[in-house]
């Protein structure tokens, strides 16, 4: 069956990158209970803030089957979600923990979770049909934030535009077609602990985004 008559959001046993495939069945081998598949995409399909990162970590969405739920990463992006009002509820790590988004989305750019947490830039680029197809699912989107340059990068390539046509870094903001992009820092451990990403930092992207979409 081909991307486009999947849509979306990939098969749970998704068989286009071999690499990935021959990673998700050595955890499925040694840890049968995990989801151990493409992490779909979590939210509002009314939203008006689509949040992308780069890929699902091995013990994060891997694992449960949400993305950004079970590492670290996601401690920091529910928790800034919940205060600038595109979250309800509380994030406890689990599927089941009732967390509800409003008005926003969560998803990557990669579906499956890469050894190293680094997928190939043929992964990306196979991957990407299901980008663009959710980014084309949402009628209401206005709103981009990327988490890290290269899902900044992703999501320009999935709107049909060069990686090169927005700005990187953290903090910056461009038009992309009919959306406007914000990008961060990767809520990541390594950036959170090292203090290249501050929940400050973080939250004023989103507060931004907030305002933007407040004013449409």
């Amino acid at each position: 069956m081909s991307v486009e008559l999947w849509g979306a959001e990939p098969p749970r046993d998704c068989p286009l990158c071999p690499r990935l495939v021959a990673y998700r069945q050595a955890n499925q081998a040694q840890n049968p209970e995990w989801w151990n598949g493409p992490a779909p995409s979590f939210g509002d399909p009314e939203a008006r803030l689509l949040v992308a990162g780069l890929a699902p970590g091995r013990t994060g969405a891997n694992r449960t089957g949400r993305p950004f739920t079970g590492d670290h990463a996601g401690l920091m992006l529910y928790d800034t979600l919940t205060k600038t009002g595109f979250a309800n509820g509380k994030f406890d790590a689990r599927v089941d923990d009732g967390l509800e988004l409003i008005d926003c989305m969560v998803t990557n750019a990669v579906r499956c979770a890469p050894p190293g947490n680094k997928p190939e830039t043929s992964e990306e680029n196979t991957c990407r049909p299901f980008l663009t197809a959710r980014l084309e699912a949402l009628p209401r989107l206005k709103v981009i934030v990327t988490l890290g340059d290269v899902a900044r990068r992703n999501v320009l390539k999935a709107l049909g535009l060069k990686a090169s046509a927005g700005i990187p870094g953290h903090g910056t903001e461009f038009q992309a077609g009919p959306y406007i992009v914000l990008n961060s820092y990767h809520c990541s451990r390594l950036n959170t602990n090292t203090g290249r990403l501050t929940a400050e930092m973080f939250e004023a992207v989103f507060q931004r985004a907030r305002a933007l979409i407040d004013q449409h």
